[in-house]
């Protein structure tokens, strides 16, 4: 019994040493805004590694990591460090401070960064390869742009744009309703929406290869459904109509008078090859080639997006780009858009594989 409670405590004792230690490996570094009683912005350049920010009451900013910061002054040798593996830099400039990490490429260790931030700061998320991201309590603008990783916002009040090739996007307002529109682009991801019931918002919501889900009953959420026509690639909107008047032009001028109909009596019967204009036949015939060229449409789109984004990819890979290439236009698909609570700031998702969820926290 001695022997079993002596490894417990030294299996406690160790586990606390651990802890201690790998809590002393995290550093804090601060850094102020210039001018501290405007809004500033935060600009992540964390090219692999999770990343999370809070908004909180205060006045600086406070990244806490494990990776050493870029030391300014020289060491005690008087060397001057200008390049150094698993480092970050943090800078301000005109109430903009850049968090930097990995800017060399895809060599090097993914680290982990846990800032907090005073609440009306914006943030933006420049080009994150491969890591999650999370941001929470901030009322300043959210802008993501990354490549591989979930984003969560929850309780963010300031307008959101975000864009992720490879995974999921959840926005969370447990308290706090929009204030600014919010548009959310996924590739291969769930886009999961979770407001308060009394948001008041105009949405539209598209999806190629998943469903649209929401919780809000048919009063409150008052919708359409859509099949979305994509317009070719080699006629731009403006072609497409300017062509479709002319067309309509040219059919009024040109189409030849009608000739009349002869004249039956009431006892002449009907031939059987005679055609019907009011014949179901036809009708659904319409109705069925309609749904077939909508949905053969929307396949098109879907293959055509999935194809820029490999060759996106491939391109960013072979150059090593700074930044992420541009998700490609997103066309097709099922669209829903409508009113929630009779209406109010606009959100917007979009994914090509993944399903939208829209719920309400009550």
């Amino acid at each position: 019994m001695k022997t079993l409670r002596m490894r417990s405590l030294l299996l406690l004792a160790a586990t606390l040493a651990l802890a201690v230690l790998a809590r002393a490996d995290e550093s804090v570094t601060n850094i102020s805004f210039s001018d501290p009683a405007k809004p500033g912005t935060l600009r992540i350049r964390v090219w692999r590694g999770r990343v999370t920010v809070h908004g909180a009451d205060v006045k600086d900013i406070a990244v806490r990591t494990e990776t050493t910061a870029v030391a300014p002054t020289p060491r005690g040798d008087g060397m001057r460090v200008l390049s150094a593996s698993s480092t970050y830099a943090l800078t301000e400039k005109n109430n903009v401070v850049v968090l930097e990490y990995g800017s060399d490429g895809w060599s090097g260790a993914p680290a982990d960064f846990d800032v907090t931030v005073p609440r009306t700061t914006s943030v933006t998320v420049a080009n994150s390869v491969r890591g999650d991201f999370t941001c929470s309590g901030v009322s300043g603008d959210v802008d993501v742009r990354a490549m591989d990783g979930d984003v969560k916002l929850d309780d963010v009040s300031g307008g959101a744009v975000v864009e992720t090739m490879n995974g999921d996007i959840t926005v969370n307002s447990k308290t706090k309703l929009p204030q600014r529109p919010l548009c959310l682009t996924s590739m291969n991801g769930k886009v999961l929406i979770h407001v308060p019931t009394e948001t008041k918002a105009s949405i539209r919501f598209r999806t190629h290869r998943g469903i649209i889900l929401t919780n809000f009953d048919d009063k409150a959420l008052v919708t359409r459904v859509e099949v979305s026509r994509r317009t070719s690639k080699r006629e731009t909107k403006a072609e497409a109509k300017a062509s479709k008047e002319k067309h309509d032009s040219d059919s009024s001028e040109e189409a030849p008078e009608a000739p009349e109909a002869p004249e039956t009596s009431a006892t002449t019967p009907m031939t059987p090859d005679a055609p019907t204009a009011d014949s179901d036949s036809d009708w659904h015939n319409d109705v069925r080639n309609s749904i077939k060229e909508a949905a053969e449409e929307a396949a098109m789109a879907a293959h055509e997006a999935a194809i820029a984004v490999h060759e996106g990819l491939a391109e960013f890979k072979m150059e090593y780009a700074g930044k992420l290439p541009p998700l490609p236009p997103m066309t097709g698909g099922k669209v829903v858009s409508g009113a929630l609570n009779g209406g109010g700031v606009e959100i917007q998702a979009s994914t090509l594989n993944g399903d939208i969820v829209l719920k309400k926290n009550e």
